[in-house]
C-alpha cells in the first residue's frame, strides 16, 4: 500500500506550491512587463516636458527666468535632452547636458527632422547606429512658430529593467526559502491538535482511556468542538467496555453455574439410579421368588413380603425427602415463621423416636423443662432436630448416649444434638451436608440411610439465614444449629 503523507506534509507541500507560484508569477511580470512599463512612463513623462514647453508658448513666457529654471530642473530630473529654437536656428531655451559637442549634435538632429505640423505630434523611436543606443524623440512646432527637440536614451532603462530583474531573482529566491520554512512552521502548529487527536485515537484504539483531549488557546473553534467530541467519545467508549466487561462476568458466572447445575444433575442422576437400584433389585428379587418359588410356604411368603414393603417404604421415604429438598433448593417451599415454644418439640421428637431408641439400646438426655420461645418456621424445625436425633440414633457406639441441649446467646438459642461413637473423619465432614454423601456407606444402608438428611438441613437453615455445622469431639459428634429468639 502506498504510504500516505502527513497532513503538515501536505499542507508544507501546498503553501510552498502557492509561494513559489506567487513568486514565479511576479517574476515573470517583472521580466516581460516591467521594460514596457517604464517606457510608458517615460513617455508620459517626456509628453508631460512638451505640454510643459507648449503652454510657455501659449503664453509667451519661453524666455521667462522662471520657466527656464523649471524646464531645466524638469528635464535634469527626467533625463531628457531637450532644446527650443527658432527658424533661423537660434536657441531660445534649453534643457540638455553641458558638454557642448552633444548639444550641437542635438540642434543639428531637431533642424533637419522637426514636423512643420503644430497639431501632428511626432513620438519616435530611433536607434543610434554608431553607439547602439535606442531613444524616444519629440520633434515638433509650437504653436508660436518656434520648434522643440526632445530626446531620452532607453539604456537606462533597460539596465534598471535588467537589475531590478536580477535583484527579483534572488529576492525571489529568498522568499521561496523563508515561505517553505515559514510553511513548515505554520502547517505543524495548524495540524499540532489534530496530530494530538491522532494519538488520543490510536490510545483510545488500544483501550486506554486515560487519555484525553486537552484544549489550547490557539486552537480552533471546530477543533476544541472535534476534541470535545473524542472526549465524549472516549468516556463512552469506557462506560459501554466496562458494561460488556460486567455482562461477560455475569455471563461467565451463568455459564459456570450452568456446568455446574449439570454437573450437580449427573451427580443427582447418578447418585438417585444408584439408591434406588438395590431396593429395586431387592423387590424384584424377592416378588420373583414369591411367585415362582415360596407360594406354598406361609413363613417365606411373609418374610419376602416384609421384605419387599421394607425396601418399598425405604424408597418412598427417600423419594419424600428428595421432594422435600427439591422444594427447599429451588424456592418454592414457602417459610411459615412463627414464633414458638422450642422445648415441647424436642420432648416429641424424642418420644417419636423413642422405639428406635430402645432398639438401639440408646439413652437421650435432655433436662430442659422451662419454655424457650424462638422464631422460625416450626414445622421446619421439626425436621431438622428429627435429622439430627435420628442421624445420632443410627451413629452410636461406646457408651450409647444422645444428649440435647438448649443453650441461650445473646438472643439466640444454640440446639446441639451430641452422639457417642467414633468421630468423624476430618477430610468428610466438609461434604456432610451434600447429597448422596456417605461417610460409612455399609452401616447407612443397614439402617436405610440415602444421604439426604443433613442436605435438608442445611437447606432449611440456609433458608432462614441460620447458622449450623458439626463438631467432632474424643468421644462422639455433636450436631448443631441456631434461631433467633426475637
Amino acid at each position: 500500500m502506498k504510504k500516505k503523507k502527513t497532513l503538515s506534509t501536505q499542507l508544507t507541500f501546498v503553501i510552498s506550491f502557492i509561494v513559489l507560484l506567487i513568486v514565479g508569477m511576479f517574476w515573470m511580470a517583472n521580466n516581460t512587463l516591467l521594460e514596457k512599463y517604464y517606457v510608458f512612463n517615460k513617455e508620459k513623462e517626456m509628453l508631460a516636458v512638451y505640454k510643459m514647453v507648449d503652454l510657455a508658448a501659449k503664453n509667451d513666457k519661453l524666455s521667462d527666468d522662471t520657466f527656464a529654471v523649471a524646464f531645466e530642473k524638469k528635464c535634469v530630473g527626467a533625463n531628457i535632452d531637450a532644446v527650443v529654437f527658432n527658424k533661423y536656428g537660434k536657441v531660445i531655451i534649453e534643457g540638455t547636458t553641458d558638454n557642448q559637442e552633444i548639444f550641437q549634435l542635438l540642434l543639428e538632429a531637431s533642424m533637419s527632422s522637426y514636423s512643420a505640423d503644430y497639431n501632428n505630434l511626432n513620438m519616435t523611436r530611433q536607434k543610434d547606429k554608431r553607439l547602439g543606443t535606442e531613444y524616444i524623440i519629440i520633434n515638433n512646432r509650437l504653436i508660436d512658430g518656434n520648434f522643440v527637440y526632445m530626446k531620452t536614451p532607453l539604456e537606462s532603462i533597460k539596465e534598471s529593467v535588467s537589475i531590478s530583474n536580477r535583484f527579483f531573482a534572488i529576492g525571489g529566491v529568498a522568499a521561496i526559502v523563508v515561505g517553505v520554512f515559514m510553511a513548515y512552521i505554520v502547517a505543524r502548529n495548524m495540524t499540532r491538535p489534530i496530530r494530538n487527536m491522532t494519538e488520543l485515537s490510536t490510545r483510545m484504539a488500544k483501550l486506554d482511556f486515560d487519555a484525553k483531549y486537552i484544549d489550547t488557546e490557539n486552537s480552533a473553534k471546530e477543533l476544541y468542538v472535534l476534541g470535545e467530541h473524542m472526549n465524549e467519545l472516549s468516556q463512552t467508549l469506557e462506560q459501554t467496555i466496562t458494561r460488556l466487561k460486567v455482562a461477560n462476568n455475569e455471563l461467565q458466572r451463568d455459564i459456570k453455574k450452568k456446568e455446574e447445575i449439570d454437573e450437580m444433575r449427573k451427580e443427582f442422576l447418578s447418585n438417585v439410579s444408584h439408591e434406588l437400584k438395590t431396593p429395586l433389585a431387592l423387590i424384584s428379587g424377592y416378588a420373583e421368588g414369591l411367585k415362582e418359588v415360596v407360594n406354598d410356604d406361609d413363613e417365606s411368603r411373609n418374610f419376602y413380603c416384609d421384605v419387599i414393603m421394607d425396601e418399598t417404604d425405604k424408597m418412598n421415604r427417600m423419594v419424600m425427602k428428595l421432594l422435600s429438598l427439591n422444594h427447599l433448593e429451588d424456592g418454592s417451599d414457602v417459610l411459615e415463621m412463627t414464633r414458638f415454644d422450642l422445648t415441647p418439640l424436642v420432648r416429641g421428637v424424642i418420644d417419636s423416636s423413642r422405639l428406635l431408641a430402645q432398639k438401639n439400646e440408646a439413652a437421650i438426655e435432655f433436662d430442659r423443662t422451662d419454655s424457650v420461645y424462638v422464631s422460625g418456621d416450626i414445622y421446619k424445625i421439626e425436621e431438622v432436630v428429627t435429622n439430627y436425633v435420628s442421624n445420632a440414633l443410627n451413629h452410636l457406639d461406646g457408651e450409647k448416649e444422645i444428649e440435647i441441649k438448649l443453650q441461650d446467646e445473646d438472643n439466640r438459642v444454640k440446639i446441639s444434638v451430641f452422639n457417642t461413637g467414633t468421630p468423624i473423619p476430618e477430610a468428610d465432614v466438609p461434604n456432610l451436608w451434600n447429597k448422596f454423601y456417605k461417610v460409612d456407606k455399609a452401616r447407612t444402608r443397614e439402617y436405610g440411610g440415602s444421604g439426604i438428611g443433613l442436605s435438608i438441613v442445611k437447606a432449611i437453615m440456609e433458608s432462614m439465614n441460620q447458622e449450623y455445622g458439626v463438631q467432632n469431639f474424643d468421644n462422639g459428634v455433636e450436631f448443631w444449629f441456631e434461631l433467633e429468639t426475637k
